[in-house]
């Protein structure tokens, strides 16, 4: 199997890269430095450049690219480049593909849970309406950015709404594991949010299944939906520390600025569709999680 993969220097995209390399598949690599190694090809989404004949041959495209929402303040400057850095190397990719006389049969293209926005108690599944924060508008056009593989018949396009990442460096949660480590820990605002989580090795594996699973269009990348307080309490638990120590949502808000309206933000997301393809995930309690990525 041949599998051309942007964003493969992140988090998802190098373990991707390392659990496909280990069942022999070839592995493309688009990068936009010069390339390093020979399954490297360069691509430049903001000058519109992306060789046609890297997707010669090519059974799947993951696309992961984009700027870390949470990695910088989101300053109107910031959230441009949020928005441009998804939206303009998913366009360039679609339209290279529906362009090919032979396209790839597969498109796995990148997307987040924060699509739903802040719904409180509400179950989220695939056919949920998307929210109105500021991630679910940059998934909304980050989707729509993929119409024209979307509207090629000859391609199966799956939208990868993933959660929050659980892997042994934190990921998503890599800030809070240092307080949590020396007792620090506790509720973000009230901790009665619901987070959608995942480990990285179900979301890598659940992402591999998508190859082959007979799914199209988006898919929730999560294993189950706990309230925030209830993982920040297995970690510490994992780690043999307390989490009592509550941070307001002002406090959040004032180190994190808009991105805090994200953490405590409220999905309480299921994996329908995921569930239904057949998938089983490795870890579906967010105890026997915090236990494998703590180690």
């Amino acid at each position: 199997m041949r599998v051309v993969i942007a964003g493969s220097s992140g988090l998802i995209g190098s373990a991707l890269t390392e659990l496909l390399q280990a069942e022999g598949a070839d592995v493309v690599r688009l990068v936009r430095r010069a390339p390093a190694h020979p399954e490297e090809h360069r691509w430049d989404p903001d000058r519109g450049e992306l060789d046609p004949d890297v997707l010669v041959g090519a059974d799947v495209v993951v696309n992961l690219a984009g700027a870390g929402v949470g990695d910088e303040r989101l300053t109107a400057e910031r959230k441009r480049v949020v928005l441009s850095s998804r939206t303009t190397g998913t366009a360039l990719l679609a339209r290279t593909i529906a362009g090919t006389d032979d396209p790839p049969r597969v498109l796995l293209q990148g997307s987040a849970s924060g699509a739903y926005g802040d719904r409180g108690e509400e179950v989220l599944t695939e056919d949920s309406s998307r929210g109105d924060t500021f991630l679910a508008g940059v998934v909304r056009a980050w989707e729509d950015a993929a119409r024209p593989a979307v509207e090629d018949p000859r391609v199966r396009v799956v939208f990868l709404r993933t959660g929050i990442v659980l892997t042994p460096g934190g990921g998503a949660l890599g800030p809070l594991l240092p307080l949590i480590r020396f007792g620090l820990g506790g509720p973000l605002g009230s901790g009665k949010n619901y987070w959608a989580w995942i480990t990285l090795a179900d979301e890598v594996r659940a992402i591999r299944h998508l190859m082959d699973a007979p799914v199209d269009g988006p898919v929730n990348l999560v294993a189950d939906a706990a309230r925030s307080i209830d993982v920040i309490r297995a970690l510490a638990q994992a780690l043999h520390r307390p989490a009592v120590l509550p941070v307001p949502g002002f406090a959040l808000r004032l180190v994190l600025g808009e991105f805090a309206d994200e953490i405590l933000a409220s999905q309480r997301i299921v994996p329908q569709k995921l569930d239904s393809s057949g998938f089983v995930h490795r870890y579906r309690r967010i105890e026997d999680a915090a236990r494998a990525v703590v180690g």
